[in-house]
């Protein structure tokens, strides 16, 4: 069995005393850095804080019994699991009998179910933290900051103080550590991070805001971020959403889906859609932005906030808000009111043949009138949980901190990555119709549209007209949502592809100084191998004095599985071995070439009967290896080769 190897980086970065760097502009000792992680939506653990008896069940729940995730408790106690885990729609209480409470540490954000064949499955951080150890981190300089993902960002600050919490974080590891913050932050935690950074300015004297920032966040590392909001978000209001279930619709028949769920897909919608946090993931548009004029009285400490939501004439010149088509096309039912979603009692003593022979009318909406409301009030008459989801829309855009329901601006931190997945299957847009039965279950999906690879399909895979991009999503945030950061970057980009694997440096293209306009997608002229795989970098030539923006496309990296993918984690760690270095002459860590960096990448090469990267790499067999490529080491002479990125 192959032995644990630390990173070849670790050999240096422990006594590295910082200069100052090319982009970084930091002094100090750099081996003090800490990371500090805000999972994503549904990526913290949740404890109870009840003791709530389970009729017909020996599993009753207790204070901090495991909740969410606890898959044996979800499977056969799933009405208790279910009082434990909804929360009001209206004031985000949680239930009478049942309360539930994040998780905190690390071990919130590892695994979500803990075990020997749950742990894998519901691994989420554990290898990111497993690099972190490798890398020769301390235990103090990773640091999990887990949140209630179900509340809305005003809710977590009302209840749980959480970004009072994570100012103290960052102070208390700038004390602790001597030196500033890396944030680690995937999918929601982008979200929460984008109000924290809001929510700080009114904590901040505007004259000492820049000044915190600078001291306690070296970089941002925005992961699968939903800049412009994830469309998935709409299908789990109107349909239910399984978000990482262990039981899922491809995972499970026909048969076995009512046993877990009752109506798997009307619970889980039930579910979501008493979270307030489903709102803050709704898609918007790119051209619709809310005018925020703040005072703060420091004495007093009351806030005033004034909102005015206007969109840019470009919003009704083009079509679909920006996105690649029209994200819901709905058939109203012929009734109105009630009857429109009987009961079950009501749908076994009523004739419905009027409501089958009415026609109905089929409804197109945009991402702005999602979320601007339009599209919950036209389904209200028909749909109870408009209602609801109209309520946390105006509390969203009525929040005096931030209407996160608007286009991010470039963050004011030094060095921001924005990174994600590209040219996977994505769903853009649905197609929905009665389904006849009571609610929750009263919609059905009669058609999905996909994004794939710069074009779009329906379900049955014919082409569909509209305006994709030029490439696809990561699977679940659309490939519009997350190219936003792309006008983070400068006016002028150098933009470098190589291949993901290690690799010598013959199939790196790079084009350098490309004109970049604000609002247009940077798309790169260079040519693809079938079977290769590429990281795509779009790195500043010209930016804001003193900062450094870089995106990076990940071809195939889906946005659940992003934050395991040890592609990702070189890249990190390499750049961040660039940043320490006092030698680094350039902004950016070079890509000329990628050779091994631990023992794993070390591998036999049967074609020509050795271990591959031959000088980096050799045969060295100990003892419990099972296989060839497990004796495949690297060499002790190969402590230099984090020299060659500088």
């Amino acid at each position: 069995m192959r032995a644990h190897s630390p990173l070849l980086l670790i050999i240096v970065i422990v006594n590295l005393q910082g200069s100052a760097v090319n982009g970084g502009d930091f002094s100090g000792d750099y081996s003090k850095l800490s990371g500090i992680i805000i999972p994503g939506f549904a990526s913290t653990q949740l404890r109870a804080w009840s003791i709530l008896d389970c009729p017909y069940s020996p599993l009753d729940f207790n204070p901090l019994d495991l909740v969410w995730l606890d898959s044996t408790k979800l499977l056969s106690a799933v009405n208790c699991w279910l009082k434990c885990m909804v929360l009001d729609p209206y004031n985000q209480t949680d239930h009478p009998e049942c309360k539930s409470r994040p998780e905190s540490g690390l071990s919130a954000i590892t695994e979500l179910d803990p075990g020997y064949i749950t742990g894998p499955l519901s691994s989420v951080w554990k290898e990111w933290i497993k690099w972190c150890i490798e890398f020769g981190l301390e235990a103090n300089a990773i640091i999990a900051v887990p949140y209630d993902w179900r509340l809305s960002p005003s809710m977590l600050e009302e209840r749980d103080l959480y970004f009072h919490k994570l100012k103290l974080t960052f102070e208390t590891a700038l004390k602790h550590r001597g030196g500033p913050s890396l944030v680690f932050a995937h999918s929601l935690g982008n979200n929460v991070f984008r109000y924290f950074l809001e929510w700080l300015k009114l904590e901040i004297a505007p004259k000492h805001y820049f000044k915190w920032l600078d001291e306690h966040i070296h970089a941002y590392f925005a992961v699968g971020s939903p800049l412009l909001g994830s469309i998935e978000t709409v299908k789990a209001s109107l349909s239910g959403l399984s978000y990482g279930l262990p039981v899922s619709e491809d995972t499970c028949s026909n048969a076995c889906l009512p046993y877990v769920f009752g109506s798997y897909q009307g619970t889980a919608r039930l579910m979501i859609n008493s979270f307030a946090s489903s709102v803050w993931m709704m898609p918007f548009s790119k051209y619709c932005r809310a005018d925020n004029t703040y005072s703060k009285h420091f004495s007093g400490g009351s806030r005033h906030g004034h909102h005015t939501y206007h969109c840019e004439a470009q919003e009704f010149r083009s079509n679909f808000s920006g996105f690649p088509t029209n994200i819901i096309n709905i058939e109203i039912p012929s009734v109105r009111g009630f009857d429109a979603y009987p009961s079950v009692a009501e749908v076994a003593e009523a004739n419905l043949s009027g409501m089958e022979c009415a026609l109905p009318t089929q409804l197109s909406f945009s991402a702005r009138e999602i979320s601007d409301g339009t599209f919950f009030k036209a389904i209200e008459d028909y749909d109870p949980d408009s209602k609801r989801l109209l309520y946390q829309l105006e509390k969203y855009h009525g929040d005096p901190v931030l209407n996160p329901l608007t286009p991010w601006d470039r963050p004011p931190i030094k060095n921001v990555f924005c990174i994600y997945g590209i040219d996977s299957k994505t769903e853009v847009g649905y197609y929905f119709a009665p389904s006849g039965k009571p609610y929750p279950d009263n919609w059905i999906i009669t058609d999905v549209i996909f994004e794939i690879e710069g074009s779009l399909f329906s379900r049955s895979g014919d082409l569909v007209e509209g305006n994709p991009g030029a490439a696809s999503g990561d699977d679940t945030v659309p490939y519009h949502s997350l190219s936003w950061c792309k006008n983070w970057l400068g006016s002028k980009v150098n933009i470098t592809r190589a291949p993901q694997s290690e690799h010598d440096g013959s199939d790196v293209q790079v084009e350098l100084n490309v004109e970049h306009h604000y609002g247009e997608d940077i798309v790169p002229n260079m040519t693809r191998s079938p079977r290769v795989k590429y990281i795509t970098y779009y790195e500043d030539s010209e930016s804001i004095p003193g900062k450094r923006t870089a995106v990076w496309e990940l071809d195939k990296a889906s946005h659940r599985n992003i934050v395991r993918s040890p592609v990702l984690m070189r890249e990190l760690w390499l750049q961040m071995w660039h940043d320490i270095h006092p030698d680094a002459k350039s902004r950016f860590v070079t890509k000329a070439k990628r050779g091994p960096l631990r023992h794993e990448d070390c591998y036999w090469d049967y074609g020509k009967a050795r271990c591959s990267w031959p000088e980096y790499c050799e045969y060295r067999y100990l003892f419990g290896d099972v296989h060839l490529g497990q004796s495949c080491r690297l060499k002790n002479s190969s402590a230099d080769l984090p020299l060659h990125y500088l």
